[in-house]
């Protein structure tokens, strides 16, 4: 059965750098990308807008191939970790690919669903990480091309079956990927089920404003979000929040993600290499607000992320060892609801019933600072 997910690419600000006389089209093209051990041809989508900015995606794990955007002198750079090898992704290449049913942890592996007992996946150790042994990430979608109002964009769809690492119900997804005018990547997830189940997905892009290669520890990092959870040595939530206020988890106002991340080594028992931890955002949860900014001191690139879910996790790739990236060679910014919240009731709920459209949205925005400090 063929996995499906739908991403939306959304428009980087190019204009400024390109000339009226090198403006395209936006398009949206499709070539094989490699062949599933299966047989099964996975496709391609080339997305660009009318400033040449460019994103790809492939059918395998909803994944983001390249985010091509625009330096303050003009020079454009693939800005997400990737490959160009399918073969390379199946042997489990880190990607930014599509996590579900459950993104996040899930403590024991296990909650109940209105009275129910259920039990996923155990694939961190005693916990349920991320969908499972073979996540959203993991497996194939069906790449469709909608109509698109503004820009260029794919749809990739998925029908996840009942049981499916221990989730109850037939899900069907769709993640659209949208690439605009405005250079902003936009990812729309919508979802439905036969049956009462639970859902929580992301995109687990690492990014590097500067391009591949280097670390990201001058990157500037600033996260509307006063609160994190409270996790165990797990890092499970306790269902408790903290204040940042006077921490080294503080991005209430813009600094460097290495400034303090050597002071995080070893803390919670070792539980820690850097960050990994789930921020409360300001504002509704549903409504499209800014999440965080980033800007990378030398490039000048900057990219704003928005979403309509309550948190957001800041990670940044601690387990690298150089092959192929350095430690810190990336950070992730992945909207989600919080880890465990199918056990924790005084979380937002991330149940889905019959009946029901789930739907999130996910915005990054590319700009530059031409005078960065």
């Amino acid at each position: 059965m063929r996995h499906r997910f739908h991403f939306t690419a959304v428009p980087m600000l190019l204009s400024v750098f390109l000339s009226h006389a090198n403006a395209q089209k936006p398009a949206v093209e499709s070539e094989p990308f490699g062949t599933m051990p299966t047989g099964e041809i996975v496709q391609q989508f080339t997305l660009r807008n009318t400033n040449g900015a460019q994103a790809k995606v492939i059918e395998f794990g909803a994944i983001i191939t390249e985010l091509s955007v625009p330096d303050k002198v003009g020079k454009r750079t693939n800005v997400v970790l990737a490959s160009d090898s399918l073969e390379t992704y199946l042997q489990g290449f880190p990607a930014a690919a599509v996590m579900g049913r459950y993104a996040g942890r899930i403590g024991g592996g296990r909650f109940l669903l209105e009275g129910t007992p259920i039990q996923v996946t155990k694939n961190a150790g005693e916990n349920h990480i991320h969908g499972g042994s073979k996540h959203f990430g993991k497996l194939l979608w069906k790449g469709v091309q909608p109509k698109a109002e503004n820009g260029a964009s794919v749809e990739l769809q998925y029908a996840s079956p009942d049981g499916e690492e221990g989730f109850p119900g037939t899900l069907n997804v769709s993640v659209t990927y949208a690439l605009t005018d405005a250079n902003e990547l936009k990812i729309q997830y919508k979802a439905s089920t036969d049956k009462i189940t639970v859902i929580n997905l992301t995109n687990h892009a690492y990014f590097n404003l500067a391009g591949a290669g280097g670390d990201v520890l001058k990157h500037v990092l600033q996260i509307e979000a006063d609160r994190t959870t409270v996790v165990n040595k797990s890092l499970i939530p306790t269902g408790e929040f903290a204040s940042v206020n006077q921490t080294d988890l503080d991005f209430r106002s813009p600094r460097p993600i290495g400034e303090r991340i050597e002071k995080l080594y070893g803390t919670l028992g070792g539980a820690f290499r850097g960050y990994d931890h789930t921020y409360e955002l300001r504002g509704e949860n549903g409504t499209l607000r800014l999440a965080a900014t980033v800007s990378e001191p030398t490039s000048g690139r900057v990219m704003e992320c928005f979403t309509t879910e309550p948190a957001v996790q800041l990670f940044t790739a601690n387990g690298f060892n150089n092959n192929p990236f350095p430690k810190h060679g990336g950070f992730c910014l992945e909207t989600q609801h919080y880890p465990d919240s199918p056990n924790r009731p005084e979380f937002p709920s991330v149940v889905l019933r019959p009946g029901v459209s789930w739907t999130s949205s996910t915005i990054f925005r590319f700009t530059v600072k031409e005078n960065n400090p």
